[in-house]
């Protein structure tokens, strides 16, 4: 008999669900806005949660779904795992269970019980994946003190940089003016209370964000170092030597498995992944993972063939 499962992939950005059958054939998709409690807020986070599943059991039109396995960021509050167990009570039979967002990520990119990922997105850590679970983690420590190579990283470096010229710091660099330009800035040097009107507004502007969203401006960092820019390229190097230097925490000559490069930095920038992982699987989907750790808690054995059934049915329905 054919089984229906749940897949979660809720993150900083947006919240993914996916209903796959115990074949591995996935059935069915939902998509949402944030899932994390810590960026979104407890009931934001639950409703989005909430609208995705709803989305892919609505168009898996599979019936009654057996199981969850839910990969949240930032679900480590009981009280919002609860919440979100009593929104899907009436989706899902039999209790959810919740995973590591980098197992997602890791099973995004093989069906290796074994291995390691990288992941580098709004945030950033390093993971030894075996037997399937969670062995040992490096950072992942949060924006406020760790995340070392992440888009709100790098992002954070993008604005500090390219603010200090305008301040009568640091080295001229390309940055500023695509930072003025993505917030829309026009360059003036006009004073007002002794400061330039363009670092001004740009402050302003900036400081009714939220933290994370620092990480938006992460892509400019890769535009102004393809162009030559010295600076640009300094954040780069270092970014590089943090989440190499986070990876090597991890590793251990006891577990020879694949590598796997996750998260929306590295997926986006092929030749930045290669420096930090070398020969890494680059994984552009964490739904994929999910849909993986749904049925490994299933009780599914998820070979290589599965595995292309996942991937490849998940990549059909994505298209559509």
């Amino acid at each position: 008999m054919t089984h229906n499962y749940l897949g979660l992939d809720a993150g900083g950005t947006s919240t993914r669900a996916v209903v796959v059958s115990s074949d591995g054939r996935c059935r069915g998709i939902g998509k949402a806005g944030s899932g994390n409690p810590t960026s979104a807020g407890i009931q934001a986070a639950t409703a989005a949660i909430t609208a995705a599943v709803t989305q892919a059991v609505t168009s898996a039109n599979a019936g009654q779904i057996s199981g969850a396995a839910l990969a949240v960021a930032g679900a480590g509050d009981a009280g919002h795992r609860a919440a979100i167990v009593a929104a899907l009570s009436d989706l899902v039979a039999g209790e959810p269970v919740f995973e590591f967002d980098v197992l997602a990520a890791y099973f995004s990119g093989t069906a290796a019980p074994d291995g390691y990922v990288l992941l580098s997105g709004t945030g950033a850590s390093a993971v030894r994946v075996e037997d399937g679970r969670l062995a040992a983690i490096s950072d992942g420590l949060g924006w406020l003190i760790g995340d070392v190579g992440s888009g709100f990283w790098l992002g954070r470096e993008v604005v500090r940089a390219g603010l200090a010229p305008l301040d009568g710091r640091g080295s001229s660099t390309l940055l500023t003016g695509l930072l003025l330009d993505t917030l829309g800035i026009t360059p003036d040097d006009q004073r007002t209370g002794g400061r330039t009107s363009a670092l001004v507004a740009a402050t302003a502007a900036l400081y009714a964000m939220a933290p994370l969203r620092l990480a938006d401006f992460a892509s400019l960092v890769f535009v102004a170092a393809g162009a030559g820019d010295r600076v640009a390229a300094g954040i780069l190097d270092e970014a590089a030597a943090g989440l190499t230097e986070t990876l090597a925490a991890v590793r251990t000559s006891d577990v020879e498995g694949p590598l796997v490069a996750a998260g929306s930095v590295l997926a986006r920038q092929p030749d930045f992944a290669n420096r930090v992982a070398p020969g890494a699987v680059v994984a552009t989907d964490g739904l994929a993972g999910a849909a993986v750790l749904a049925l490994r808690r299933a009780g599914v054995h998820v070979d290589d063939d599965v595995y292309l059934r996942v991937t490849s049915s998940l990549a059909q329905l994505a298209s559509v």
